[in-house]
């Protein structure tokens, strides 16, 4: 396991055939930054190129050394994608990725030559990159597997040190948990995630995020013992009284998506903005 802090704009080789470079976007969603990671050697795939940063993109640039040729976005978010339509201004290369929800709320500049679907292999010469699609976080948001060394680079499907927001109407906590399982059937060595340091024990983590969100969805449900029904503010601090209270307005969203859930499955029901236990 990685041991020494994550430095924006330095290029740390992780891997014989991996270079993270983290970009310089550091905060309370973002952890140390996001991380863009340079795949290869005689060739580059670049995954997440970013914020639209111009001293990070010239910092991938420089990194890149003249060897870049495809750019992949694991989602459009704005913290991963908008860099990609900098790098396209600058060199040539092919972009790929799944295009934003018609929203409003994502990354409008990002617009793949290549659509990528679940299952589907970038051949970039000396390795391969598979792309697996995983909504809940965001509904476009794809991790693409080093099948080679069966590194997986996460995104924000799975981050290190942190949960991950799960933001409806795109956010789907029914999807998060069965893009979770999904990741359980592949032969991983490495989660590669979009914040944080490398994550050695991927199946491990994989199932410790099913168990955690599993046991949200709980106090979910108990905290309708003492309010029922109740608004999603008067949830807030029971379900996450473990969370500190400047957080409680992100939890919101991930408590909403829980919520949207239990009522799929009918075991809670809504109207006019207070919520019961059915």
């Amino acid at each position: 396991m990685e041991s020494s802090a994550i430095v924006a704009g330095v290029a740390t080789r992780v891997s014989p055939r991996v270079v993270r470079l983290t970009a310089p976007n550091p905060g309370m969603m973002t952890g140390p930054g996001t991380n863009a990671y340079l795949i290869g050697s005689e060739q580059l795939a670049l995954i997440d190129p970013g914020p639209a940063i111009a001293e990070h993109v010239e910092a991938l640039l420089d990194a890149a050394g003249g060897r870049l040729r495809w750019v992949l976005c694991t989602h459009t978010h704005i913290d991963h994608s908008p860099a990609a339509a900098l790098v396209r201004e600058k060199v040539k290369v092919e972009v790929l990725g799944m295009p934003p929800p018609a929203d409003g709320r994502q990354d409008a500049t990002f617009t793949p030559e290549r659509v990528l679907r679940h299952g589907e292999r970038l051949d970039c010469g000396g390795f391969t990159l598979r792309a697996v699609h995983t909504p809940g976080h965001a509904s476009n948001h794809l991790c693409y597997l080093l099948e080679q060394d069966k590194w997986l680079f996460t995104g924000d499907h799975i981050m290190q040190g942190s949960t991950v927001v799960i933001n409806p109407p795109d956010g789907d906590m029914v999807a998060y948990l069965r893009s979770l399982e999904l990741l359980l059937g592949e032969d991983l060595a490495c989660l590669a995630p979009g914040h944080g340091q490398l994550i050695e024990a991927p199946h491990e983590e994989v199932r410790k995020l099913i168990k955690h969100r599993l046991g949200r969805e709980q106090k979910v449900i108990d905290a309708f013992a003492r309010v029922n029904p109740a608004t999603i503010d008067e949830l807030t601090p029971i379900v996450y009284a473990d969370v500190s209270q400047r957080l409680h307005a992100v939890a919101q969203r991930s408590l909403y998506a829980h919520l949207l859930k239990l009522a799929r499955e009918q075991r809670v029901q809504e109207q006019d903005g207070r919520w019961r236990l059915r």
